[in-house]
């Protein structure tokens, strides 16, 4: 089994370095369209692949010694009456870079306000496995809503197989 206090603080660099880092990242352009983002540091290594702009979807695998231990996969807009949708997504990459109190929690806190923009994130489960539902509201208004699930993978060996 993988340590979870070590799978979590590696989670927590990679995604100062990720999507959250904003301009910052260096993102990939892969032929498919889709973009990468790569964090190594040690044994671990973390991967998130997405696709779109608006809307978009994607996934982040971590590995350890070259084998996958963790994904979660995701998916979200915002809302077509949203024509600045680029605010939105850049208070989504300020709220992600929040540290949530729950180191184990994946995503953002469970709540961020900055000005009239609020962050919701509805966190079931624990990083073994997980999902969720984060919320962007305007002035009391849903905008942006993105779905996620996510958690261990290869923890166990096949017997006769």
């Amino acid at each position: 089994m993988i340590n979870i206090k070590k799978l979590s603080d590696f989670l927590s660099n990679a995604n100062k370095v990720g999507y959250s880092s904003g301009i910052k990242a260096k993102k990939i352009k892969e032929k498919d369209k889709s973009k990468t983002i790569i964090f190594k540091k040690g044994d671990w290594k973390f991967h998130d692949n997405y696709f779109g702009g608006e809307p978009y979807g994607g996934r982040e695998v971590v590995f350890f010694k070259n084998k996958p231990v963790y994904m979660i996969v995701y998916y979200g807009f915002v809302n077509k009456s949203v024509s600045d949708f680029k605010k939105v997504y850049k208070f989504l990459q300020e709220a992600l870079s929040q540290k949530s109190k729950n180191s184990l929690q994946r995503r953002g806190p469970k709540k961020y306000v900055s000005g009239d923009f609020v962050y919701t994130n509805n966190f079931n489960g624990k990083i073994e496995s997980f999902y969720g539902e984060e919320i962007i509201k305007i002035k009391g208004k849903k905008v942006y809503s993105a779905r996620y699930a996510g958690g261990l993978v290869d923890q166990r060996i096949e017997k006769n197989g």
